[in-house]
C-alpha cells in the first residue's frame, strides 16, 4: 500500500525554524532582563505611548477635605502644551471661590534640569517663583505637592520592576520609581500601571524617612483620539494626617490651537 506524507515545501519549514529562534531568542533576553533594565524599558513605553496629543484644555473641580470631613470645593481651567525633547508646559487659572479667584499657577517641567514653577497669588498682586527646595510644599491648600504637577518623564527616576498584579480588573506592571532630584519630596514611588494601555491607577508615595505618606487612585479613565487615556477622577490620600484631595476632570479638548506664548510667566497677572 502506498503511503501519502504531507510533504511541505522546505520554505515553510524555514520560515517556522526562524519564529521559533526569534521567539526563543525574546525569550532568552527577557530573562537576561534585570529588574532594572525592565522598569526602565516599561517607563519608556509608557512615555512612548502618549506622545503626539499636541496641547490639551480642561477643567477640573478641586475638593479639599480635612481631618474631620469639612469640604472646601476650588474651580480650575488648565491647559497643557507638549514640548518635543522636553518636559511640558501646564497653565491652571482658578475661577473660584472668590478668595482664590485670579490665581494663576505655569509649570514648565523638564527631562533633565529642575522644573520651573510659578504662583501669582492675587492678595499680594505678585508672582512667586517655587524654588526647587520647596516643590514637596502643598499646592493651594491640597494634599497635592508642586511637584506632583510636573509632566512625567522618563529621566526624572530610575526604575525597577516589582511584580504583575491585577489591579482594577486590569492585568498591570508594579514599578518602583525613585526620583534622581535630590530635592524630591519622595524618597521612592510605587505604580500600578495597567499593560494594555500604560494607564496609572495607583501611586504610592513614601516620605524623605521612607515612611507611606500619601495614595493617589486615579480612576474613571476616558480615552480622545483613539489613544490619549485621562482619568476623570483622582482621589489623593494624606494617611499621615488624613486629609484628601479629589480633583474630577472634564471638558477635556486637544489640539486647541494653544501656542508657546500662551505660557509665559509675565503674563501671569492677566491671565484669565
Amino acid at each position: 500500500m502506498q503511503q501519502h506524507f504531507n510533504k511541505k515545501p522546505l520554505s515553510m519549514w524555514l520560515n517556522r525554524a526562524a519564529v521559533i529562534c526569534i521567539s526563543l531568542l525574546f525569550s532568552q533576553q527577557a530573562l537576561a532582563e534585570t529588574a532594572e533594565e525592565k522598569g526602565l524599558r516599561i517607563a519608556q513605553e509608557r512615555k512612548a505611548f502618549d506622545l503626539g496629543w499636541v496641547d490639551s484644555k480642561a477643567e477640573t473641580e478641586m475638593v479639599l477635605y480635612n481631618a474631620q470631613g469639612d469640604t472646601s470645593n476650588r474651580s480650575i481651567r488648565i491647559q497643557s502644551l507638549e514640548v518635543e525633547g522636553d518636559g511640558d508646559k501646564a497653565l491652571s487659572v482658578f475661577d473660584h471661590p472668590a478668595d482664590v479667584k485670579g490665581t494663576a499657577f505655569l509649570s514648565f517641567s523638564h527631562a533633565l534640569e529642575p522644573d520651573e514653577q510659578w504662583l501669582y497669588l492675587p492678595a499680594l498682586k505678585r508672582v512667586k517663583r517655587i524654588g526647587s527646595r520647596n516643590k514637596s510644599g502643598p499646592y493651594m491648600g491640597s494634599e497635592f505637592a508642586f511637584e506632583d504637577l510636573s509632566s512625567f518623564e522618563v529621566e526624572k527616576y530610575t526604575y525597577t520592576y516589582l511584580r504583575d498584579e491585577t489591579i482594577a480588573g486590569f492585568d498591570s506592571y508594579v514599578i518602583e520609581n525613585v526620583p534622581v532630584d535630590k530635592y524630591s519630596g519622595y524618597t521612592k514611588q510605587i505604580t500600578w500601571m495597567d499593560k494594555e494601555a500604560y494607564r496609572v491607577h495607583k501611586v504610592e508615595f513614601y516620605d524623605r524617612k521612607g515612611q507611606l505618606l500619601k495614595t493617589l487612585t486615579m480612576s474613571d479613565y476616558q480615552v480622545y483620539a483613539d489613544k490619549h487615556w485621562r482619568p476623570s477622577k483622582m482621589l489623593m490620600v494624606n494617611h499621615q494626617t488624613d486629609k484628601k484631595t479629589e480633583m474630577f476632570w472634564n471638558n477635556y479638548q486637544f489640539k486647541t490651537g494653544v501656542k508657546e506664548s500662551d505660557f509665559n510667566k509675565n503674563k501671569l497677572k492677566r491671565a484669565r
